[in-house]
């Protein structure tokens, strides 16, 4: 009886720690804020649909399909997922993005393999060596004028951008955006490519071979070579290049 009172009694006074804890709390502010900013990613694609009048569009890592691949107002539109997540998986290739490249460069799917797609968006196993290759892949399908859409690339905290999910015991509770900002941050480094992110839905971020308004790269060496969270968020919008979406689409209707 007494060890399992002097349980409760630590339980009791961890738990009133954390709750107590300003480094907890103000974390769960910001998930709380990064819930209310707006466009979602769905209004974001949906533009870039508009904006190069698309035919053909690709998602890697759907889920359900309800959330944001339905909701897509394009005319040809293809999905991948393994289904881990969603047993149901109601997707056109049901494989992870690595095999679908893979039988797409081969030629083995349903779908030609000189196809170029006009926006392809990676949403995906948000782990940076993942992501990586799935812009590498996507960049040998991707139109001239396409767009690389990739989400979860602006992490509010250093809990949100853990690499397990699993650990919902962190101050950023179930949400999680991985370390996808450290391939988009990446790539912002290669001349062939312009990049912009937007400051919303958790950083909606794009890829492109073409230099679209306020889109740029970052010339020379990495300047956080070891991608370490704190140069992030003290460099955030150089280093994501942090753009308002309503002031970019002010710019691209100029």
């Amino acid at each position: 009886m007494k060890k399992y009172l002097t349980n409760i009694v630590h339980r009791y006074r961890l738990g009133k720690k954390i709750h107590e804890d300003s480094y907890y709390n103000e974390t769960m502010v910001l998930s709380k804020y990064e819930l209310t900013k707006q466009p979602r990613r769905t209004e974001i694609i949906n533009f870039l649909v508009d904006l190069v009048k698309a035919e053909n569009y690709l998602e890697i890592g759907v889920r359900n399909p309800v959330k944001n691949f339905d909701k897509i107002l394009c005319s040809n539109k293809y999905s991948v997922d393994p289904g881990i997540e969603f047993v149901d998986n109601p997707v056109d290739f049901k494989m992870t993005s690595d095999d679908f490249f893979e039988k797409l460069k081969s030629d083995k799917l349903k779908i030609n393999k000189s196809i170029k797609f006009d926006i392809i968006f990676i949403d995906g196993l948000h782990i940076a060596d993942q992501v990586s290759r799935d812009i590498n892949n996507s960049l040998e399908f991707i139109k001239d004028d396409g767009f690389i859409v990739l989400h979860d690339c602006n992490p509010p905290s250093e809990f949100h951008q853990r690499e397990q999910y699993n650990f919902s015991n962190s101050p950023a509770s179930v949400y999680w955006n991985g370390t996808t900002w450290k391939a988009f941050y990446k790539n912002r480094h290669r001349s062939d490519l312009y990049s912009i992110c937007f400051d919303s839905d958790w950083g909606v971020a794009i890829i492109s071979k073409k230099k679209y308004p306020e889109f740029n790269n970052i010339k020379g060496q990495l300047e956080n070579e070891y991608y370490e969270f704190a140069q992030l968020k003290q460099h955030r919008k150089s280093h994501l290049n942090l753009f308002s979406f309503e002031q970019w689409v002010e710019k691209v209707n100029e």
